[in-house]
């Protein structure tokens, strides 16, 4: 387990713009996928938690090396600081390639789940604007991505619990914003997503945030952006990624992301 998030690196002191810290150890295949991760959360968590996240232990197990980003820190979760700040991070990773892939062209992806996601599609949207192409790819599992919060799953889902914590959560993460149209604040109310990095986008039958999640991958689809998206069946346990709870779908999750890789290196 990494509990110090300053130091990412193992060959000497680097300086990352905000506070990251390394999964487990780095691939040491030549060209390993580098995944940069954004926890959820639901825009409220803020102390750095020292253990790692089931996400990025899944995607460390199919090969890839896993960076976490703090982007709380000194953002409260708050647009568009959070977002900026994990933007920050893409910029500082997209010149390490070398370092945490073995090359220098080695694929850089981010990866978030629920707010997370959020941050991560957001991120993904800006590299195609300022990075231009240094983004091979976007991981959005079950992103939360919509501020109306009106989706029949989320409607009809039994977590109430789970639906007050995102009101409340996208209520701090939009206070300091003009509101909510800016597209990297709320992804899916983008009208522009044509030319952004292909996505693997995975959610459950029995997701709450199950048709947030596939209707923006059906927009990304329609803007002409490759898609892989995946509905995962409710016995997989997809849902136990909001309480940190163990499943089948870490098994699944593993072999969609080796999926989506491949595609995108044929």
């Amino acid at each position: 387990m990494t509990e110090r998030w300053e130091n990412v690196g193992v060959n000497g002191p680097l300086t990352p713009p905000i506070p990251m810290r390394l999964y487990g150890e780095m691939s040491k295949a030549k060209g390993a996928p580098i995944v940069l991760y954004f926890r959820g959360d639901a825009f409220q968590g803020k102390a750095m938690m020292p253990a790692e996240r089931l996400v990025g232990t899944a995607l460390v197990a199919a090969g890839a090396t896993v960076i976490e980003a703090d982007y709380a820190r000194g953002s409260d979760n708050r647009f568009p600081q959070a977002m900026e700040h994990a933007f920050m991070a893409l910029a500082y990773l997209s010149t390490k390639r070398k370092l945490y892939g073995g090359l220098t062209k080695s694929p850089l992806f981010v990866a978030g789940d629920e707010a997370g996601g959020n941050i991560a599609a957001g991120v993904a949207l800006k590299a195609r604007d300022v990075l231009l192409g240094d983004l091979s790819g976007q991981i959005l599992l079950s992103p939360m991505i919509d501020p109306m919060m009106t989706s029949d799953s989320l409607r009809k889902a039994d977590e109430a619990s789970l639906s007050a914590r995102w009101a409340e959560g996208w209520s701090h993460y939009l206070e300091t914003a003009c509101g909510f149209q800016h597209p990297y604040a709320a992804p899916c109310l983008c009208s522009r997503l044509s030319g952004v990095a292909p996505a693997l986008v995975v959610t459950s039958e029995d997701d709450p945030l199950r048709d947030e999640a596939s209707g923006y991958a059906e927009r990304l689809a329609t803007s002409g952006v490759s898609v892989s998206k995946t509905v995962l069946p409710a016995q997989c346990g997809w849902t136990g990624i909001y309480k940190g709870e163990e499943g089948e779908w870490m098994a699944a999750l593993r072999g969609e992301f080796i999926r989506f890789a491949q595609q995108l290196s044929a």
